[in-house]
């Protein structure tokens, strides 16, 4: 929105209406906008079709009102305040009403989660950008409460996100449960002291190596948190993937997760010496490795793709989404970044299979995910890749999983 001459001009159509209904019928023109808005707004964009105006929308508390509010829409406040400015993200109080609104042109194709941090307090301590700060504000951020979209579920006690699907965002048509479709079973298990969630296919018995199998990283927010089960169920439902034992891996704490996904050959082979022989014995899953995906999503994407070098009579097909294929340092194509690609450079070619994701938005990961896909392809591997318009959010990775599994274990 801008200012001009102490008066707001929104951008919005819908927003520029209601300024002009407060003038004629005041008060109640505020509730008549309430009563009929969907939130977030989405509307046209008067340059380009291929772009929406979508507004953000928060309705003040008359009991308890905002001194700001901030609207965090993921890797895109992210990438401003890793700049340190987060006054982009301020929202702006449309006069005499309790509308809070900030717009955005984006792509019609952008898909995001999405969250509000109400602020009630000094506007500098709202913008800090410093780490303890923005933990802060992570941790007190809140959903859409008129959101018409799908949600987000959360770890760590914070609470959910909503999500922006724009019409031209990718369908993720296997995420919702279907009451139709046989369940699978999800047990939880202890493998060599660490946490597995295992999700068994619909009508399961173990049996002499006959299951796919697939290994999930950061096993913890797909299983108990964001319920992959119904993924999978639903792409067995429909013979997208065969019936495959799906192994979800937990983390164990931040340090030991930078430490596992670090390419450490440690847990490399921890996975293929240890947890995939449990599941062949426990579960009937294969030991073939070209019916065998290891997928990851950040440090686990680059730790996929670790595996697949390290391994890949145990691993023949790695599923990396926003791989930090810059470790170990983040200087763009320093000497020191991107060690794996250089690994797979100077190899000779190995016997397995790439799906690589990465997202536009994503500022520090789209140079070194292209990257590595320029460098398998030169080396002759079969490499499916794809770009998505959103950021480093499971509100796309989990749609991208769903098609990487399919395109990697289906027929």
């Amino acid at each position: 929105m801008t200012e001009t001459k102490g008066v707001m001009e929104p951008q919005s159509p819908a927003l520029r209406q209601l300024v002009e209904d407060i003038r004629t019928d005041g008060p109640r023109a505020t509730e008549d906008f309430w009563r009929h808005t969907a939130t977030p707004l989405v509307e046209p964009d008067p340059d380009n079709p291929a772009y929406r105006l979508v507004t953000f929308l928060w309705r003040d508390d008359p009991a308890d009102p905002a001194t700001d509010v901030l609207a965090l829409l993921h890797t895109v406040t992210d990438k401003d305040r890793h700049a340190r400015d987060l006054s982009p993200h301020l929202m702006e109080k449309v006069p005499g009403t309790d509308v809070w609104a900030i717009s955005h042109r984006l792509r019609a194709d952008h898909r995001a989660s999405y969250q509000f941090f109400v602020a009630r307090g000094p506007r500098e301590e709202t913008l800090r950008t410093d780490r303890e700060a923005w933990l802060r504000v992570l941790d007190a951020a809140v959903p859409d409460p008129l959101g018409t979209g799908p949600s987000l579920p959360a770890k760590d006690g914070r609470h959910p996100s909503s999500v922006l699907e724009l019409p031209d965002a990718p369908a993720q048509k296997w995420a919702p449960p279907r009451s139709e479709v046989a369940r699978g079973e999800r047990v939880e298990a202890e493998v060599d002291g660490r946490p597995v969630s295992v999700h068994l296919p619909a009508g399961h018995r173990a049996g002499n190596g006959s299951y796919a199998v697939a290994v999930l990283l950061d096993g913890e927010m797909w299983g108990p948190v964001l319920g992959f089960g119904d993924t999978l169920d639903n792409l067995h439902a429909e013979q997208r993937i065969p019936p495959t034992v799906t192994l979800l891996v937990h983390t164990m704490g931040r340090d030991r997760r930078v430490t596992d996904l670090s390419c450490s050959e440690e847990f490399v082979d921890w996975l293929a010496d240890v947890l995939l022989p449990w599941a062949a014995e426990a579960y009937g899953a294969t030991g073939d490795p070209a019916r065998t995906v290891v997928a990851g999503q950040s440090a686990g994407g680059l730790t996929a793709a670790f595996a697949a070098f390290r391994r890949p009579e145990r691993f023949g097909n790695a599923l990396s989404q926003s791989g930090s294929f810059w470790w170990p340092d983040g200087t763009e194509f320093d000497s020191g970044s991107e060690w794996l690609t250089r690994q797979y450079a100077v190899r000779e070619k190995l016997p397995v299979r790439f799906r690589l994701e990465v997202g536009l938005q994503e500022w520090m990961l789209l140079p070194q995910n292209r990257h590595l896909r320029d460098v398998l392809r030169a080396r002759g591997y079969e490499v499916d890749y794809h770009e998505f318009n959103g950021g480093h959010d499971y509100a796309c990775w989990r749609g991208g999983l769903a098609s990487g599994l399919a395109g990697l274990l289906g027929s």
